[in-house]
């Protein structure tokens, strides 16, 4: 006599196979890892930003280039920093996901604020353009 077979009462399942979690090894690992590599990026950047205003002539003033370039520099880290975080998510990698989302956010307030900044700085130097920072002034 064949007994009729119950199918199972709950699958959480979304695809084929078990989900499995990141090891936790791995995931600490990746997370110190893309620490350690964001800030050396935008250390690069800002670097190359900051030397914009040196020259080592006395007579000839430099003024720094608008922060528009490096600001788009740390926005691109940033949206790197939220792709890993997404892609971590998916794997289950709990360290990397909040490392990866606190440094998006701390990339996203840079951009807000050096992008507010410089639009105040350019307002200020179109309504008086012989104030100090401007670039008309010599």
């Amino acid at each position: 006599m064949d007994l009729p077979v119950a199918p199972p009462a709950f699958d959480a399942t979304d695809g084929p196979g078990p989900h499995r979690r990141a090891g936790l090894g791995a995931d600490i690992g990746a997370g110190r890892g893309l620490v350690f590599l964001e800030p050396a990026a935008l250390a690069v950047v800002l670097g190359l930003w900051w030397l914009s205003a040196f020259a080592l002539d006395p007579v000839r003033t430099v003024t720094a280039d608008p922060p528009w370039s490096p600001l788009v520099a740390v926005g691109a880290v940033g949206a790197v920093a939220l792709v890993a975080a997404v892609i971590a998510a998916r794997a289950r990698a709990v360290v990397t996901v909040v490392t990866q989302g606190l440094m998006a956010a701390l990339l996203c307030s840079i951009v807000i604020g050096g992008t507010a900044a410089r639009s105040h700085e350019d307002r200020r130097c179109r309504e008086l353009p012989t104030a100090s920072g401007c670039r008309g002034t010599h």
